[in-house]
């Protein structure tokens, strides 16, 4: 493409606002000074992933699979408070225990 081409497109983005006018200025220099434009970059891991990809069934704090003491050394609450949870959620809903035997079957111990 031409710097035209180039110029004309940055100052639609301009006027329809997709551009502040400090973005704008940054691109019509790049563009005139005949810099790359920069690569985008892959976005870094969330927090919580690394969190995450760390589970595993704890071998010390487990009463039947170890579920939730892994569960506590990842988030740092209480195993009992996950036991709690659990089970309240077999007595209100039921489906805690398909989520807690997919865990014990899926997760690695430590």
């Amino acid at each position: 493409m031409s710097f035209s081409n180039d110029l004309e497109k940055l100052a639609e983005l301009h006027q329809r606002g997709v551009l502040s006018d400090e973005e704008f200025a940054r691109a019509k220099a790049r563009i005139l000074n005949g810099d790359p434009a920069p690569q985008p970059q892959a976005p870094a891991a969330a927090p919580g992933a690394a969190a995450i990809n760390s589970l595993r069934r704890s071998r010390n704090d487990r009463w039947i699979g170890g579920v939730c003491g892994g569960i506590a050394n990842i988030t740092g609450l209480a195993s009992w408070v996950w036991r709690l949870a659990f089970v309240l959620g077999t007595v209100c809903a039921g489906g805690s225990v398909v989520i807690y035997l997919l865990l014990w079957i899926l997760l690695p111990e430590e």
